[in-house]
């Protein structure tokens, strides 16, 4: 199946970064600190992934960070972009990290954790509850699921992703309709912690980030969830 993302696969990264260039940082600064974001919030709850599924991997530039910051014995990406998904093989050649078309990964239990950032804004909303439910029985009992949105109460985001041509005609989710999905899907709501606060410029402010996780003025924001029974 054609995805929308294989006609951006080429010039994703450069796409990307233009809009981000306002923060002042590159897109890896941003996957980055989430992959540790979650990392951390894990930790906490003595969770050592060895297998990680990164759902809506696109080009892969998030599944190495995956691997290295959890030190998981696999990270699977999968992405309805096969464009997208060639150029993850080919520029990320570690035998821990494979790249596979949504539609050829059947869901099959055996994901700790499951992780995917800026992608169900780009999901039609009628297919937002398949999607969540394909993650819900990709995880194995227990399982988490770090899920990552662009914030539509924050003025800035707006303003990148209209910068960004793939991102300018998205269908943002707030947090409450995100949660309210994820439940739906069989997903036990854990915690909502807001990201990015402080652009570049103000870098010195960025180690108040921690404390004001539950405000929800960032950039981004992550609900972290566990997988239930329906």
């Amino acid at each position: 199946m054609e995805s929308e993302f294989d006609d951006y696969a080429g010039n994703y990264g450069a796409a990307l970064n233009q809009g981000l260039a306002l923060s002042g940082e590159p897109k890896e600064y941003f996957a980055r600190e989430r992959v540790r974001w979650l990392a951390a919030q894990l930790g906490s709850l003595g969770m050592r992934p060895i297998r990680i599924l990164d759902f809506g991997c696109g080009t892969g530039d998030t599944s190495p960070h995956l691997l290295e910051e959890f030190q998981a014995r696999m990270v699977v990406g999968v992405d309805s972009s096969r464009e997208s998904l060639d150029i993850a093989r080919a520029t990320h050649a570690d035998p821990r990290l494979r790249f596979e078309a949504v539609d050829d990964l059947e869901p099959s239990g055996r994901f700790e954790v499951a992780y995917c950032n800026g992608v169900f804004h780009h999901i039609q909303p009628e297919h937002r509850l398949d999607a969540l439910r394909y993650v819900h029985r990709s995880l194995s009992d227990g399982g988490h699921f770090g899920f990552c949105e662009n914030n539509p109460w924050n003025p800035g985001t707006r303003l990148v992703m209209r910068r960004i041509p793939f991102d300018r005609d998205a269908q943002l989710l707030s947090p409450p309709l995100a949660r309210e999905l994820l439940a739906r899907a069989g997903f036990e709501v854990l915690r909502t912690d807001f990201l990015f606060f402080f652009p570049r410029a103000l870098s010195a402010l960025r180690p108040l980030e921690a404390r004001l996780a539950s405000v929800p003025a960032g950039a981004q924001y992550m609900i972290l969830c566990r997988k239930g029974t329906w």
